[in-house]
């Protein structure tokens, strides 16, 4: 919403500084968004005189100017590019230090090409009033030199621009603001009453509402012999202030009365009306709108028809065909109620936002809908002439009464201050409230503007904010003397941890649809009746997911179909198992493709970056270590080996981490072929997916506090055992038993190769595990080293019968 200062004083007599009045405005609710005052920017600008121009010695396209600055000192030397600067030209002069809007710059004393420039003459554009920078400015030859060039050219008027919250809709029009202003103690409001026309005979068009929901009261007046021209210089001022075009004198005055009483109206030309109007749904029609454009219009749009057909989409915007020109000289000013949900349905539907729309939809004030007609019936006959009709009114022409009862305690109740009932009658007095009783419980009427204001809690709303909003105490919150309780739930700390753990191995994560198809959901293990959409917003998004991996491996077939083929997508979300809450789960699911294994950057011997089981499981045991899993109690099973294993996974390249067989964490691996076929997918791809829920909370035994583990000062050692192992032997028991052999010295054991084939028979397999020793009282001698390795090997056979590889 925007409106000039001087607009703003026409309806509010005060003495406040501008500044003062925006910080008010911000105060009481209606937020300053922007303030464009042009007299303040622009306060360094003089006007002066070209004295001379002569040829720049060392530039064809340069001229230096001597300029009279009229401070009565000694001319000035300017050097100027522009075209038009020439002896005798008054212009627009800024000084050295002037912050020059147009250029983002501010300026300084330069030299031009080997010649001093103490200043600079001005283009338009270069003080952003207009797009011309062809030259600089040219202003009447009898300009006031040394005068500011804001004030001699009457920039003062400062434009506001306010945010309004979309319950305000009495302040979308700057009589609405000027009262709660006033209300706020920054000075005295106007609000004359608009005198009642007499209507000099009957109007001729009638007026009939077929839907009293759509159309609550519609008053319409006929205006014959008005002479319809350009409006005065004022309103057209006015409308150009605020970035609207002047079109002419009747639409001129519609749309300042939007703007200025926040009540939009629409002119028809009487001459170009057949018949009656009738408020009425849409029956298929089309219209041709005064933006020029053609829209068609169902029967959930209400239209202003007359014998002929649709004249104006009701509320939002006229048809052309009945619009007035120069040629008008009988109006029809209609004034109307719309309903505010059908107007913003509307608006939506056929992409139409205008001034009216904005207004309506919010609600305008129903007991000024005829004398809003008569204040344009006034503002029409004494800018163009003419006879008014009597007044045709159907429906309502009011709102219905509301009356509150209202504890005056409320306000220390809600609101925490102390307001004196002399001040509550004060305040909601000028908001335009009425107020009854000296007891405890007084009775507020609203007033028809406020829509808004429905019970208790409303009116604290209108009292605080002009007290102040300031004056609210702070009051903390009883604490007492029970513990903290965390901010955030286990699975909210589980679900952010997931996240940063996947994105630390290098994954990107994805947002996928919560719906899929019917066959991925079978395959899947959803597909039940009851997780069956009622109303899919497409073919293949018809159940919910039972799974996060249908989703992200859609996604990785799109990016590789565009060239991206080694993606690592990952997703943390809500999967359904079934329609009860404890069958909807968080799971941390992953893909990876083609190339973008975890192990690219890491220790292998084949130099191979394909995808693989090993990746999945990785990221797997990732997300359970971050999200608080006991790793030492986590079992790794192959599918034979785990109960209900999901048939998306390839049976012998995938696994099962669980805690017991009866608490399965989740799921890694290889994708099917035939997942990947009903996919649509191409391979290779891995998969994963952990249900954060189901791992158990740590518990919480009551030790003695420990210091802080600190890092050692000694160099960790490293060695790598390679154990020739019968093919059912499970690599996580030997990292388990190598782990146990010095629980003291071992701090971490991985596995960097699997290997079969030549060399080892083919009942055996070679699994090489990396060892590293962290002392901490000493460095470790060769002899403790051996003893260590020794005592893994040994360990390491007696547990799964392997031997060293030689």
């Amino acid at each position: 919403m925007k409106f000039t200062f001087s607009w703003l004083k026409e309806h509010l007599d005060t003495d406040e500084p501008l500044d003062k009045i925006a910080d008010k405005l911000t105060m009481i609710g209606l937020e300053v968004e922007h303030l464009d005052d042009k007299a303040k920017a622009l306060a360094p600008f003089t006007i002066a005189r070209v004295i001379s121009a002569e040829q720049h010695p060392n530039a064809d396209r340069l001229r230096v100017c001597m300029v009279d600055t009229g401070d009565g000192g000694a001319p000035v030397q300017v050097v100027c590019g522009a075209p038009n600067a020439r002896a005798g030209l008054v212009s627009v002069f800024s000084p050295p230090g002037t912050y020059i809007p147009g250029k983002d710059i501010t300026l300084g004393i330069g030299t031009i090409r080997g010649v001093e420039s103490r200043g600079m003459l001005c283009s338009a554009a270069e003080l952003q009033l207009s797009e011309d920078h062809d030259g600089i400015m040219e202003l009447p030859a009898d300009a006031p030199l040394g005068a500011p060039y804001a004030q001699w050219a009457n920039l003062g008027d400062a434009v506001i621009e306010i945010n309004l919250t979309p319950n305000r809709q009495d302040c979308t029009g700057v009589h609405g603001i000027a009262r709660d202003l006033a209300a706020a103690d920054m000075g005295k409001f106007k609000d004359p009453v608009p005198k009642q026309i007499k209507g000099e005979f009957p109007c001729p068009v009638q007026v009939k509402i077929e839907d009293e929901k759509l159309c609550p009261g519609f008053a319409l007046r006929l205006v014959r012999g008005v002479k319809n021209g350009p409006s005065p210089e004022w309103l057209q001022k006015r409308l150009t202030s605020i970035g609207l075009r002047p079109i002419n004198a009747l639409v001129d005055i519609t749309n300042f009365m939007t703007f200025d009483r926040a009540r939009p109206l629409h002119v028809f030309d009487a001459r170009k009306v057949t018949g009656n109007l009738t408020v009425r749904r849409a029956r298929n029609e089309t219209v041709v709108a005064l933006d020029g454009k053609t829209y068609a219009l169902d029967d959930t749009i209400c239209v202003i028809a007359d014998e002929r057909g649709v004249e104006s989409i009701a509320g939002i915007m006229g048809g052309e065909a009945s619009g007035c020109d120069e040629n008008t000289t009988d109006v029809l000013i209609e004034s109307a109620l719309w309903n505010e949900i059908n107007i913003a349905q509307t608006g939506r539907k056929l992409g139409i936002n205008s001034d009216a729309r904005y207004r309506f939809e919010r609600g305008v004030d129903p007991a000024f809908m005829v004398p809003g007609l008569e204040m344009a019936t006034r503002l029409v006959m004494d800018l163009c002439g003419g006879s008014p009709s009597e007044i045709v009114v159907a429906g309502k022409s009011h709102g219905e009464d509301r009356i509150i009862e209202f504890p005056i305690t409320e306000v220390k109740r809600l609101a925490g201050i102390d307001v004196p009932l002399p001040e509550i009658r004060r305040i909601l007095a000028h908001l335009g409230f009425m107020v009854a009783g000296a007891g405890p419980v007084v009775k507020v009427a609203v007033p028809s503007w406020r829509s808004d204001v429905h019970g208790k809690a409303d009116i604290v709303e209108e009292i605080v904010r002009i007290v102040g909003v300031d004056s609210v105490p702070l009051t903390p919150f009883e604490r007492g003397d029970a513990p903290r309780k965390p901010v955030l739930t286990q699975l909210q700390l589980r679900t952010r941890r997931a996240k940063r753990a996947l994105a630390a191995r290098g994954m990107l994560e994805a947002v996928t649809w919560s719906f899929v198809s019917k066959t991925q959901a079978d395959l899947f293990g959803g597909g039940q009746p009851e997780l069956t959409l009622a109303n899919p917003i497409a073919s293949d998004l018809s159940d919910m997911r039972p799974s996060l991996i249908a989703g992200l491996v859609a996604a990785a077939q799109a990016n590789a179909d565009r060239g991206f083929a080694d993606v690592a997508l990952f997703e943390v979300g809500q999967i359904f198992k079934g329609d009860r809450p404890e069958d909807q789960f968080m799971a941390a699911s992953g893909v990876r493709r083609a190339l973008a294994s975890s192990k690219g950057t890491g220790r292998q011997w084949s130099g191979s970056a394909t995808v693989d089981a090993l990746d999945a499981k990785a990221d797997a045991l990732a997300v359970l270590a971050a999200a608080g899993a006991p790793m030492q109690g986590l079992q790794v099973v192959s599918s034979n080996e785990s109960k209900n294993f999901p048939a998306w996974l390839h049976p012998g390249r995938s696994g099962a981490i669980q805690i017991g067989p009866q608490n399965v964490l989740g799921y890694f691996g290889e994708l099917h072929p035939r997942a990947l076929e009903a996919l649509k997918a191409d391979g290779p791809l891995v998969a994963f997916e952990v249900i954060l829920e189901r791992i158990p909370d740590a518990k919480a035994k009551p030790t003695r506090a420990k210091p802080l583990l600190e890092l050692s000062p000694f160099q960790p050692v490293s060695r790598d055992f390679a154990f020739i192992v019968d093919r059912s032997v499970k690599a996580g028991d030997i990292v388990r038993t190598a782990q146990a052999a010095d629980k003291k010295l071992i701090a971490n054991v991985t596995v960097f190769d699997v290997y079969e084939g030549k060399g080892i028979d083919e009942a055996k397999k070679s699994i090489a595990i990396a060892v590293t020793l962290q002392p901490r009282e000493k460095t470790l001698t060769d002899q403790e080293i051996d003893a260590v390795a020794s005592k893994i090997v040994a360990d390491v056979t007696k547990k799964t019968g392997g031997v060293l590889r030689g």
